[in-house]
């Protein structure tokens, strides 16, 4: 019964306790609230905000695209999320000039005027740069990107067209022309060209680009066999054209002289050649036929004068003999023997139409082999060739109108053993002049 009592009275000691505890904390916080003005928040200190933490590398204002104006200067400052002593900054595939400060990222470059005008920088090119960022300490801790910085320039420098040759030029007709259609780059490359000329011509390859050809073959008739002139003059214009149309013009002036087809020529005289040596042969198998009739008819006159200088001589004979019959018969005999002179004149005429066309043809024969001995080709291209055409042509044709009256054979199947009679040197005895 007593242990109850106490507990009882521990108990009730410590709820009397507790509710004077209780109206304390009651009185305090009804005492702060009055003091705590109206609109202020109270933020129990169990309930935090959530903040992220940047542990991530990335550089904080890069810039993917730099646009840079000759002969200025360009100084960018990369900044990264974290402390810069600890990295370090590089470049790749820089262009002439372009740098970075390994330590504080600062980017800089000068576009000196210099570095175009010697072709280590162009414009209008995009140059694509790499940019890295690396830590010091550890390996895996790095940023790599890629920026593009390109250059311009208001100078406008015009694109020119430079042939390959010189403005003035002669050629001779059969010859080739070539030459390379340049082009000297400005600020605006030629994309385009066109060409016309004064003359229509056909060149062999297509101009429409930089860098091509003008191949031309003059023709042998370009100059016309009825024009007064020996030489034209060929005028070729180029016209180059940039993206914005602008035009530039090169002129190239090709005097072009008139000149020999000599393939053609030189078939023109084989032919006449070869006319000449085929009538050469016909002549000589007139002249064997001439000369035969000559020998055959000197042959029956020969007999017919021993015949009656015989018959005179045997008339003497018999006239000396003794007897009466041979004296008659020596009567008769000189009578037979000039009675055989009007026979031989009929039988035998002298031939001497033969004889003079035999001479005729023979000379002229001589005369056509000298000249075509004088007139052979020297070389390849022989530059007397249509004098030596012409030469032969009429050579051919006075020796023709010489021998117009007298019947030329046909006949050149045995040319050797013409040859050979026409070289005889009895033959050639008969027609040498005979000195006094």
């Amino acid at each position: 019964m007593t242990i109850r009592r106490k507990g009882f009275y521990i108990f009730a000691g410590m709820k009397r306790s507790f509710s004077i505890t209780l109206a304390a904390l009651l009185f305090f916080s009804l005492s702060l609230k009055a003091q705590v003005p109206q609109d202020t928040l109270i933020v129990s200190d169990s309930i935090k905000p959530l903040i992220s933490v940047d542990t991530i590398l990335r550089i904080k204002n890069f810039s993917p695209y730099f646009t840079l104006h000759v002969d200025s200067t360009l100084d960018y400052q990369f900044e990264i999320n974290k402390d810069p002593k600890k990295y370090y900054y590089f470049l790749k595939n820089t262009p002439v000039g372009l740098r970075i400060n390994k330590d504080n990222g600062n980017l800089h470059f000068k576009a000196e005027k210099s570095y175009f005008l010697s072709g280590k920088l162009q414009y209008d090119h995009e140059y694509k740069v790499k940019l890295g960022v690396q830590n010091l300490n550890d390996p895996k801790d790095f940023v790599d990107t890629v920026f593009t910085i390109l250059f311009y320039n208001t100078d406008i420098i015009p694109s020119q067209l430079k042939p390959s040759v010189a403005n003035d030029l002669s050629i001779d007709e059969g010859d080739t022309l070539n030459f390379k259609i340049q082009c000297e780059e400005g600020s605006f490359p030629i994309e385009s060209i066109t060409w016309f000329s004064n003359y229509s011509i056909q060149p062999k390859s297509l101009i429409a680009h930089c860098d091509d050809n003008f191949i031309w073959v003059a023709p042998y008739d370009f100059i016309k066999d009825d024009e007064s002139i020996n030489q034209k003059k060929l005028v070729l214009k180029f016209i180059g054209v940039d993206k914005f149309f602008n035009r530039d013009t090169s002129t190239v002036n090709v005097t072009v002289r008139q000149s020999i087809n000599f393939p053609q020529r030189a078939l023109e005289y084989d032919k006449i050649t070869k006319n000449i040596e085929v009538y050469i042969i016909q002549l000589k198998s007139t002249f064997r036929i001439l000369d035969k009739k000559i020998k055959g008819t000197k042959s029956t006159r020969t007999t017919f004068d021993l015949t009656s200088a015989s018959t005179a001589l045997g008339g003497t004979i018999f006239s000396s003999l003794p007897g009466d019959g041979g004296k008659t018969t020596g009567k008769i005999l000189p009578s037979v023997g000039v009675a055989l002179v009007p026979v031989k004149e009929a039988v035998a005429p002298n031939k001497n139409y033969e004889q003079n066309s035999a001479s005729l043809v023979r000379n002229d024969i001589k005369r056509l082999q000298y000249i075509l001995t004088d007139n052979l080709l020297v070389g390849d291209k022989d530059p007397d060739i249509l004098k030596k055409i012409a030469r032969l042509k009429d050579e051919l044709k006075q020796v023709q109108l010489q021998l117009i009256d007298i019947p030329v054979v046909e006949d050149v199947r045995d040319s050797k053993e013409l040859d050979e009679y026409f070289n005889n040197p009895k033959v050639n005895k008969k027609y040498r002049v005979k000195s006094k």
